[in-house]
């Protein structure tokens, strides 16, 4: 991978790690679409003085495409969206086994530094995922025990 590579070139201390959107720090997220090559960030890490870059990097499976096939199952969608949704889940099977998403990230006075990317066809799986999210039972689930996902007072 050629983050690793440019990695291991500039003799930066990698630790393979997982992701890290739940750490406890305070996070700031690197501009990817106005700045999307990895080395800028990683030539600020090195600059401010980061000793180790955490990375991390997943691989797309068939089970997250199959998850969303239960799910469309499940929806209340017409046949004909179904079958559009479905073929559009069908296409991304080709991209089994390609990384789908990257994240590196260092820590400086008590902040966490992020840079993530996600493929574009990656990014096409999961608006797909959110449609479906936002057309399931479980929203109305949970309106009906009164609950809106426990951000608001029902004062």
């Amino acid at each position: 991978m050629e983050v690793l590579a440019y990695l291991q070139q500039t003799g930066m201390a990698v630790f393979h790690g997982y992701h890290r959107m739940l750490d406890s720090l305070l996070q700031v997220a690197w501009d990817v679409d106005e700045h999307p090559d990895f080395r800028e960030f990683l030539d600020v890490a090195r600059k401010v003085g980061a000793k180790l870059i955490v990375f991390n990097s997943d691989t797309f499976s068939q089970h997250e495409i199959d998850d969303a096939l239960e799910q469309l199952e499940d929806s209340d969608f017409t046949r004909e969206e179904k079958r559009s949704y479905e073929a559009r889940l069908r296409q991304l099977q080709a991209y089994e086994g390609f990384t789908c998403g990257l994240q590196v990230s260092f820590n400086l006075e008590n902040r966490l530094y992020v840079y993530e990317l996600h493929a574009e066809w990656y990014e096409a799986l999961t608006d797909i995922v959110n449609e479906l999210d936002a057309t399931s039972g479980d929203e109305e689930e949970d309106e009906e025990d009164g609950a809106v996902g426990g951000y608001f007072s029902n004062n």
